[in-house]
């Protein structure tokens, strides 16, 4: 099966709360939100961070949304007030998932060439 970023088929937005990063990933159309459930898992999410990501990362399911939220634990070096990183807010960590490639069958492909 073909690979693209999940920049072709998804949106994504991104914050905090202490150290841990929230990432939401949407659909850009309802088709490609089942191949998002299927294979951005959190076991996927957890190795495309790592070195970021220290803790669990949880998964949330919203369909009602075409979405999928995640939460990254201990991902911000302690969070705004105390870490030492750049981005301690979690801010680009959206963008840093679309850059994470997943498989999907040759008409997704194409569907998402004319999204």
């Amino acid at each position: 099966m073909p690979r693209i970023q999940l920049v072709r088929i998804a949106h994504a937005r991104s914050g905090d709360k202490g150290d841990t990063a929230n990432v939401g990933l949407i659909a850009l159309r309802p088709e490609f939100y089942p191949h998002l459930v299927r294979e951005v898992t959190t076991e996927r999410v957890k190795e495309h961070f790592t070195g970021i990501v220290h803790g669990g990362v949880e998964r949330f399911e919203l369909p009602n949304l075409e979405a999928l939220n995640f939460l990254l634990h201990n991902a911000l070096g302690g969070g705004g007030t105390v870490s030492l990183k750049t981005d301690a807010q979690g801010k680009v960590l959206s963008t840093a998932l679309l850059r994470m490639e997943i498989e999907v069958p040759a008409e997704v492909v194409q569907a998402a060439g004319a999204a």
